[in-house]
This record gives structure tokens, sequence and C-alpha cells, in this order.
């Protein structure tokens, strides 16, 4: 569940009924940076492929970021969704991954990943965006215009849980590697038993006694 408590440095995620409603959004947030109601850092209009992947169709940020997909906290966060913690966290099949924080410290934790990925859904368009917001009312008012659902994390907590999301990629990642070395090592090993017991069976028939005939 969000803390009540409400900061003004945010990342939202909207989902759309109307896919065509994404791209007014993103010239909607325009608008309000440009009016001084709303600093938009960054934003992007994004839809998941059937493959689980998050593509960016159209964006705008700051004059000092590249672009979304190679810099910023919400080319970040795309790379996330968009990736293999991203299907697991609920991109494709709607699972939890509950490694990214201790469950045990709170059985009610709601991974702020996990509810930003619901929203970027198979097929629609969804705008994502790092803002600057003095009150969540001008771009709540915004988006509902346009039928658009808001969903709105600190940027602290978004930060936070995509590092988590990319130690446990970096874990995973490790952990394959060791065992995949291990089953290498196993098979080596078998290969070379089995080349032994070969050898073994070969010198064993060597050494049998011709048999003579009667």
């Amino acid at each position: 569940m969000a803390d009540s408590t409400f900061s003004p440095e945010n990342v939202i995620v909207v989902g759309f009924a109307d896919d065509s409603a994404a791209f007014e959004a993103l010239s909607t947030l325009k608008e309000l940076d440009g009016q001084g109601q709303v600093k938009v850092v960054e934003a992007a209009v994004v839809t998941r492929s059937n493959d689980g992947q998050v593509h960016v169709k159209d964006e705008v940020g700051d004059d000092g970021l590249v672009g979304t997909a190679s810099g910023g906290l919400i080319g970040l966060l795309i790379g996330i969704l968009g990736g293999p913690l991203g299907v697991l966290i609920g991109g494709a099949s709607g699972l939890l991954l509950g490694s990214l924080y201790d469950m045990s410290d709170d059985d009610d934790t709601e991974s702020v990943l996990s509810e930003m990925s619901k929203t970027v859904q198979v097929g629609r368009n969804s705008l994502l965006a790092q803002v600057v917001e003095q009150s969540p009312e001008v771009v709540d008012s915004a988006m509902a215009r346009l039928s658009g659902t808001v969903v709105r994390r600190a940027k602290y907590e978004v930060a936070d849980e995509i590092a988590a999301a990319e130690e446990a990629q970096r874990k995973a990642k490790q952990e394959a590697r060791k065992q995949l070395r291990e089953e290498r090592h196993k098979k080596h090993h078998d290969e070379i038993d089995a080349k032994i017991a070969d050898l073994k069976s070969k010198l064993h028939l060597d050494r049998q006694p011709a048999t003579t005939s009667s």
C-alpha cells in the first residue's frame, strides 16, 4: 500500500482504456510542464509485447537526458519491467517476486514494481513518467479526463526497488553460472570415470588367458 504522505518527486504509470489516449496524455504532461504546474523529468509512452518486452513508442525528457531508453530512472524502470524480472513481478504471468524485499518484515508489503508492472499490460499503451508535483490533483485530473488510471509512487521507493531488482538479477546470473560450472564439472568427471571404466574393462579382457581347444 502506498504511503499516505505525499512526496513531490514521483514516478507515475498510467493505464488507458483507449491506446491513443496515452499519446494525448504525454502531450498534456508537456503542456502542464510548460505552464509550470508540473515538472516533467522524463516521460514515455510504452507498450508490452506478447513476449513481455516493453517497447518505447514516444518519449520526452530534460535536455540533459539523451533519451529514456538510454538514461534516467524511467529508462531503468523500462529495462526492469521489460526484463525477466518484469515477467515474474507481474508483466505477463501476474506472479509476484517476493525476493525483492524481506516478506517477513511486512506480510502486507506491496511491491512497487509489481504494482507498476501490472499497469503496463500486454498489447496496450501506457504512460510512464518521472515528475515533480506540488500536489497529485493536477496530474490526476488531467489523466482522468483521458480515462487514465494513475499509479503513483515516490521516486525514492521506485529507485530502491530498481536497485533491489538489479541486485536480484545479478545474484540470479551468478547462481546460474555456478550451476552451469558444477554441471560441466560433473559431466567432465562422469566422462572421465566412464573412460577409465572402459579402459579397465579392455585391460581385463586383454589379460584373460587364451582358451585352448581340446
